[in-house]
């Protein structure tokens, strides 16, 4: 018999306000120390007192470091979904303002705490990866939902592979940045290297399959 993978207890969500505004300062100090120190020196009590709560508080919502550390990998993950989602929605109404919204709000979401949110995908295992591929599923869907009005200028033969195999692309290249040495960090490089990706992007939607060129 397989064994079904170990999960995590769920953290225990606010109901009130005063509690999710809680929540997120303990959320947003767990991040802060993470990104600067690392998962390993994070603390409850080192969180706590930068959140400026008791640390009890947090044991109330958490039963320990690493039901917080999911906590935290789910925020960013959402966090990320919910940023590229309102650049897409604010995208201008094309195929290629699409792509290129696409490419600079995955960028600037992985730029966001770089250094943390790959260590929080190996540290975490399979539980972390699995979280990891549902926010990939729902970028992909955001980006489909995005272009579909404009997929007719696409000239590949099969426009919504074509789309999907794009989006990897550029998904997989802001990631690769995130863990590189010598990333794009400044706000100037940055926007730089999306257009760079939306060019590239745009560029392979719009050209036909070599093999229908061979075949004409």
């Amino acid at each position: 018999m397989t064994e079904e993978p170990e999960r995590p207890a769920a953290y225990r969500e606010p109901q009130q306000a005063r509690s999710a505004a809680t929540l997120a300062r303990v959320l947003r100090a767990a991040e802060e120390i993470a990104a600067d120190s690392g998962l390993e020196e994070m603390t409850i009590a080192g969180v706590a007192q930068r959140a400026g709560v008791a640390v009890g508080t947090i044991y109330r919502r958490f039963e320990d470091k690493d039901q917080l550390i999911t906590a935290l990998t789910e925020r960013m993950l959402e966090r990320r979904e919910e940023y590229v989602a309102e650049r897409l929605r604010s995208a201008e109404p094309s195929l290629c303002g699409v792509m290129d919204a696409y490419a600079h709000a995955l960028l600037q979401s992985f730029a966001d705490s770089s250094s943390l949110f790959p260590e929080l995908l190996r540290t975490r295992g399979t539980r972390a990866l699995d979280r990891g591929s549902r926010t990939i599923t729902e970028l992909h869907r955001l980006l489909l939902e995005a272009a579909a009005p404009y997929a007719g200028q696409i000239r590949r033969s099969q426009p919504q592979q074509a789309l999907d195999t794009a989006a990897r692309a550029i998904l997989g290249a802001c990631f690769h940045n995130s863990v590189r040495p010598d990333a794009a960090t400044s706000e100037a490089a940055r926007r730089q290297y999306a257009d760079e990706l939306g060019d590239m992007a745009i560029a392979y939607l719009l050209t036909p399959d070599r093999r229908r060129n061979a075949d004409t």
